[in-house]
């Protein structure tokens, strides 16, 4: 008599989000450039950047990275929401679309924080090209926000593509921890940024 021996099982990572892990690790090393960019410039210009910092709104710029930090936690709830399967809201209990729309409300606060921020260093004559200050300050909170809207426009994506399929599937559950991935690391690199620009003197 024939018998199949038992072959134990192995779970494969996902490579959908190894892969997105990996690029993460690329986008690791864009901003460490940026980052040695900003103080190579700040301690070659001490004055000029103990000047220019008094000029921030400290409470509105918390305030603004707060309301960022709060949003992976929707983000994450979404997450949560996907794995057990529940991509809209039900017995009371909100679903992935309804976390993501609440995260992509924040995030587009943050954007708006962000640009009128930018307009009012504008008024007062900080540019990207009026010296090494703005120049520095422009291109990494510059690159971040354009990292921020890359993820709103990734979360109403997947809002669509939920709204989209008949069935809620595991490719659409891998889809969401993605996003979440990304939006995680954003945050990250913003507290980073908050605290170099903002809180080191």
């Amino acid at each position: 008599m024939n018998t199949k021996s038992a072959v134990p099982s192995v779970k494969r990572p996902n490579l959908v989000a190894v892969g997105t892990i990996v690029w993460l690790g690329s986008e690791v090393m864009f901003f460490a450039g940026l980052f040695a960019i900003y103080f190579t410039l700040r301690a070659m210009n001490p004055e000029l950047w103990a000047e220019q910092t008094e000029k921030h709104n400290f409470t509105f710029a918390l305030i603004n990275t707060l309301i960022l930090v709060a949003s992976s936690f929707t983000a994450q709830a979404g997450v949560f929401a996907a794995e057990r399967m529940q991509p809209r809201k039900a017995n009371g209990k909100w679903g992935t679309v309804e976390w993501f729309y609440l995260t992509f409300f924040m995030g587009a606060i943050f954007v708006a924080g962000q640009a009128y921020e930018y307009a009012t260093f504008v008024s007062e004559g900080i540019t990207l090209a009026s010296d090494p200050y703005g120049s520095a300050f422009y291109m990494t909170t510059g690159f971040h926000g354009i990292h921020v809207s890359l993820g709103l426009v990734a979360f109403l994506l997947v809002i669509g593509r939920i709204y989209a399929v008949k069935n809620f599937t595991h490719k659409e559950e891998t889809t969401a921890v993605v996003v979440s991935y990304y939006w995680h690391f954003v945050d990250i690199v913003w507290i980073i940024l908050f605290i170099v620009i903002y809180v080191l003197k």
